[in-house]
């Protein structure tokens, strides 16, 4: 995409896009590509640096992911982290065993090197640790840079080439001077100036769609969210009329999202908006379904179907966009072909046919959720769009936990619009990442005026995040909470109690289902 591209090898480690996050964020453009990517085709891309990811894996199993070694000859600087560290000092003669004492959290770090990859840093830091083996010995060739009390090899270097390993994770927030790490390998040692911006990739991502699709048409689906929003405003400005966008409405979205749709992109974009409306359809596919990735895949099944239908009233549609970012790849499993665990299903990845017809766009997929809002304020989208809340592909399906219908979704949605409300008439809508209500399957006794009631209860999730890869629950006011409260059990029949979610990300995600 430009002349300082950093390749990521991705050998599954949970904490891979937040490397690419990190490197980001020092305007550098990267790319998470195959662990097993040929040298060949490295020299290719001529990138200005390599990092090897973590990785659940042990290098001296038989089945262990590798790289081609040939990558250290080609004169590139390679920074190892965790089990790609291990990798690199065992390609080149060290050797790699289980540790005394499997390390996972925070250790102190000492620096004994200040120079190269540590200029700056603190001589001693906290560190996160996540490994069970650790490089034993070193060849002649490398020198050791920092320690942790159980771990003396935990930063070393090679002495003729460039190249680095890391045994703690310099990206996650629970290494608090890991980015100067990242900034130092990415400057002095990769020689990168910092040169990506956002309008860099507006330009190129405009040239690119313009190429891709010619004079065919593309059909862009929008959810109202603002991942799908951002996608069509920046196909509205790269091939205008030529892309006709499809919102489906299936019942299951928050209050007043049509409107807000239609206001958005046919008055605001004047853009080709087609509006369809397929509630009765998706409520009977779903009913008496209450798997949460069986409702993922009917979700997307009845989606495909719904899409493909309309599709016909488009005439010369070649392509399909949407709006997948770089979280919705990693939790449905990474690339099709990468190591990564699939965590859930998202419908606009994992529930696209091969026999839909189209070929696919995904101009956002390289992107995270901060950098999709700040190209959406690029691109002129209003801020109340902008700074929407995610929404789930499959919507308040899995927020509405058990069978879904037309009773629960109605029930649900007043209590989310109630909580959205106070959110953002206390000024706590912007303080917090993501919001919403959850309707629960199960009741519990309560007492309005004289009477015994047996209703339905409402678990609120609010949470705080950078990435969305890890989150913690928000610290609402309890004035806030209670006053939230009140009102849905005063306004929302059917419902006696309200429960606020405390638990992080991980172990629990941020939705329910």
């Amino acid at each position: 995409m430009n002349n300082e591209l950093v390749l990521i090898l991705d050998f599954g480690s949970q904490f891979g896009q937040l490397i690419a996050r990190r490197v980001r964020e020092l305007n550098v453009f990267c790319m998470i590509v195959r662990h097993d990517i040929s040298a060949d085709r490295v020299r290719e891309l001529n990138p200005k640096g390599i990092i090897l990811s973590g990785g659940p894996s042990s290098v001296y199993e038989p089945n262990a992911p590798k790289c081609d070694p040939r990558i250290f000859d080609l004169d590139i600087p390679v920074l190892g982290i965790c089990y790609g560290m291990q990798l690199v000092c065992q390609a080149l003669g060290g050797t790699v065993g289980g540790a005394d004492a499997r390390e996972y959290g925070r250790a102190t770090l000492s620096v004994s090197d200040a120079n190269s990859l540590f200029r700056g840093y603190p001589v001693e830091s906290t560190v996160w640790m996540s490994h069970g083996d650790q490089v034993r010995s070193l060849s002649g060739d490398f020198v050791p840079l920092a320690a942790t009390a159980t771990c003396p090899l935990a930063a070393v270097k090679h002495k003729q080439r460039p190249v680095f390993g890391l045994q703690f994770h310099p990206e996650v927030a629970h290494t608090p001077h890991g980015k100067q790490i990242l900034a130092n390998f990415l400057r002095d040692v990769c020689g990168c100036q910092g040169l990506w911006k956002m309008q860099t990739f507006v330009e190129q991502t405009v040239a690119g769609v313009r190429e891709k699709v010619g004079d065919k048409r593309v059909i862009c689906g929008l959810s109202g969210g603002v991942d799908s929003s951002v996608c069509a405003a920046l196909l509205v400005k790269a091939i205008g009329q030529q892309v006709a966008c499809i919102y489906v409405d299936n019942g299951l979205m928050r209050e007043g999202e049509t409107e807000i749709v239609r206001h958005t992109f046919r008055d605001w974009f004047k853009a080709d908006l087609h509006v369809v409306d397929a509630k009765e359809q998706f409520l009977s596919a779903l009913e008496g379904v209450t798997e949460p990735q069986e409702k993922r895949k009917i979700i997307g099944r009845v989606f495909i179907d719904v899409f493909k239908h309309e599709a016909k009233s488009i005439p010369g549609a070649k392509f399909l966009a949407q709006g997948t970012l770089y979280p919705d790849v990693i939790e449905s499993g990474g690339s099709a072909d990468g190591p990564a665990a699939t965590i859930k299903l998202h419908h606009n990845v994992g529930g696209l046919p091969k026999e839909l017809g189209f070929d696919l766009i995904e101009p956002l997929r390289d992107l995270f959720k901060d950098e999709v809002r700040k190209l959406g304020l690029e691109l002129g989208l209003p801020e109340d769009v902008i700074w929407r809340h995610p929404f789930p592909g499959p919507g308040l399906a899995v927020r509405c936990l058990g069978d879904v219908t037309e009773e629960k979704l109605s029930t649900l949605r007043k209590a989310d619009t109630i909580f959205l409300k106070e959110l953002k008439d206390a000024g706590w809508y912007r303080k917090t990442s993501q919001a919403f209500a959850v309707l629960l399957p199960v009741q519990s006794v309560g007492v309005m005026g004289d009477g015994r009631t047996y209703e339905k209860a409402i678990a609120l999730r609010a949470v705080q995040t950078d990435d969305f890869m890890t989150a913690d629950w928000s610290r609402l006011p309890d004035d806030l909470l209670a006053k939230v409260a009140t009102e849905i059990i005063n306004r929302v029949k059917g419902i006696n109690r309200v429960v606020y979610d405390i638990s992080s990300k991980p172990p629990a995600t941020i939705e329910w289902e």
